[in-house]
């Protein structure tokens, strides 16, 4: 990729730079990724990735970053405004499990950055702004609920939301222990269905009100 082209499109310069470091950092971890690798997988050179990530844990922290703010656009634009509230639970329990099925590289940077004690995250100054659409999200979800008389009142939205994702967090980074330990395949349709069905279950009826003493 010429300079000129370079400097005719930044961002897309910037973006196949993302999108390479994501393939690598994916599959080697921060510590096996090489700048060079990155770069001319993306059609750059190693300048131009100093230069608009200034290292590769500057670019690591970018792709972190990226990724989490595409599952907080994807699910934050979520229309639920329709649905009763706990269809709306539903929905988004449903959505973002979905994403995590189809997005292992997700995980494999999530456990990666786990083995650091995600010292790269804390790194980023935008990284908690990504999650507040999603929170606000579920709290005003779970707020109609209350108000409807569906939901117990008092849920925090945030240990709500990292509940949910664990459900399905758990299943697809364990898919393959999962299936040598118990012989099943929770990649096979019939059992995502039937434990998806089953975590919905149990989060609906953790919100159901609590009776009131007599």
């Amino acid at each position: 990729m010429s300079e000129q082209r370079v400097r005719r499109d930044p961002e897309g310069t910037r973006r196949h730079i993302l999108e390479a470091a994501t393939e690598q950092f994916t599959r080697l971890g921060l510590a096996g990724a090489r700048v060079d690798a990155i770069a001319t997988a993306a059609g750059t050179n190693e300048r131009m990735l100093y230069y608009y990530f200034t290292s590769k844990e500057g670019l690591y922290v970018a792709v972190l970053e990226a990724m989490y703010a595409q599952v907080a656009e994807r699910e934050g634009s979520l229309d639920l405004s329709g649905l009763q509230p706990g269809d709306a639970i539903r929905e988004i329990a449903q959505s973002i499990w979905a994403y995590l099925r189809k997005n292992p590289q997700w995980l494999s940077l999530v456990n990666n950055e786990n083995l650091h004690e995600g010292r790269y995250l804390r790194r980023s100054s935008r990284l908690r702004e990504t999650i507040s659409p999603l929170i606000d999200l579920l709290r005003v979800t779970l707020e109609r609920g209350a108000a409807a008389g569906q939901f117990r009142r008092g849920v925090d939205p945030l240990d709500f939301y990292v509940t949910l994702v664990g459900m399905g967090y758990y299943i697809v980074a364990n898919l393959y222990t999962l299936e040598a330990f118990t012989g099943r395949n929770y990649a096979e349709q019939l059992h995502q269905e039937s434990i998806s069905t089953m975590h919905v279950d149990m989060l609906l009826a953790y919100l159901r009100p609590v009776a009131a003493a007599v």
